[in-house]
């Protein structure tokens, strides 16, 4: 692609951006609707329904920009993706679900979808992500669950801490 300004003429809608401005305005849409059924009892300040607001704003103000951007079709041209890439990250998340849901844990469901994201990405030094994976998932295990107090699925790796 050149970089010289297009003539407005030639400019187009771009139909996907449109779409995905859509998407976002309807993500912010059922992140409001989600926060305002939360029951608070918090009679002053900033309840549970806060941050889901906070965010929803984001995204509407995302949906404007992308469907303005999408209009003027000054969206920069989509590279094609690699079906195999996004399986695999999809299977990982897959994983990620599974391995929490039969009680795996936080540590080797989130090892696994780091395998696969790295795989995904072009590495293929699968030994080396798992153990890279153990490590980075169990330090930040130990920063939630400790240092934090925070609740993170527990398995059998998660139970020697």
């Amino acid at each position: 692609m050149s970089d010289l300004p297009q003539d407005p003429a030639s400019r187009r809608v771009d139909p996907a951006g449109v779409v995905i401005a859509l998407a976002l305005a309807g993500l912010a849409a059922v992140l409001v609707w989600d926060a305002s059924q939360l029951q608070s009892n918090n009679p002053y300040g900033m309840g549970p329904h806060a941050m889901p607001i906070v965010i929803a704003v984001g995204l509407g103000i995302l949906a404007i920009g992308n469907l303005v951007e999408a209009l003027r079709g000054n969206l920069p041209e989509r590279e094609s993706a690699d079906p195999k890439a996004v399986w695999l990250i999809l299977g990982g998340l897959a994983m990620l679900i599974a391995i929490i849901g039969l009680g795996g844990g936080f540590i080797l469901a989130t090892t696994a979808l780091f395998v696969t994201t790295a795989t995904a990405f072009g590495r293929r030094a699968i030994l080396a992500d798992l153990v890279i994976g153990l490590v980075l998932t169990t330090l930040i295990y130990v920063a939630f669950s400790r240092l934090l107090t925070l609740s993170l699925p527990a398995g059998p790796l998660e139970r020697l801490f």
